[in-house]
């Protein structure tokens, strides 16, 4: 089975590549806690709502966010619509015992405010980091720049799981170019449930 670390930043390559569903994956099969500290679209039932939903884990494994904007948008968009402004200072890494999965919203390079990017939290709170990226056409590309981004900033990169149909040719490529492990291919799940992510944890990563 894959070693991960206690606490982990999960990033994805863009919008909708499928972070909520590998960081509840994550969380099932690690029985780890879940922390999203920037949550956008309050309106709709929010990511930490889903993947209770889907896992049936207790109240007790979701923390609370920090930012809950109502409008599905980008961080700084939303907030301005709230008439907030979102502060780096204002997040702090929760006090936990136990694994700890945070999830990003969007991309590396989405802004929080006029001057930080998602990028400037994930320094802030320095944790070993997932990139989640779709497997289908376009993902390299995406792929090879979230991992420069990250490398630029000094910031540990775990691995890159692949959410999709399996393509060994962009895994083969984003292995090569991005000198960088893909340590998983989630291929689309016929129904979101606990059972079907417990199973897709123990493929993906090699649990009992």
């Amino acid at each position: 089975m894959f070693e991960f670390p206690e606490k982990i930043f999960v990033t994805g390559t863009d919008t909708d590549v499928g972070k909520t569903i590998i960081s509840a994956l994550l969380v099932l099969g690690l029985g780890a806690r879940y922390w999203k500290p920037i949550q956008s679209g309050t309106e709709e039932p929010t990511d930490a709502h889903k993947i209770q939903k889907i896992t049936g884990l207790d109240n007790k494994y979701f923390l609370p966010e920090t930012y809950k904007l109502r409008a599905p948008l980008s961080p700084h968009l939303a907030a301005r619509l709230d008439g907030v402004c979102i502060d780096l200072n204002d997040i702090c890494l929760p006090e936990c015992k136990g694994s700890l999965i945070v999830e990003g919203a969007g991309g590396v390079m989405v802004p929080i405010n006029e001057k930080h990017f998602m990028l400037d939290l994930m320094k802030k709170l320095s944790l070993p980091v997932l990139i989640v990226a779709r497997s289908t056409l376009g993902t390299i590309n995406h792929t090879l720049l979230t991992v420069d981004k990250l490398r630029q900033a000094g910031l540990e990169i775990l691995g890159v799981v692949l959410n999709g149909p399996q393509n060994s040719g962009n895994k083969e490529s984003i292995e090569k170019y991005g000198r960088v492990n893909v340590l998983a291919e989630v291929e689309p799940l016929p129904e979101l449930t606990h059972h079907t992510l417990r199973k897709a944890f123990d493929y993906s990563f090699g649990g009992n």
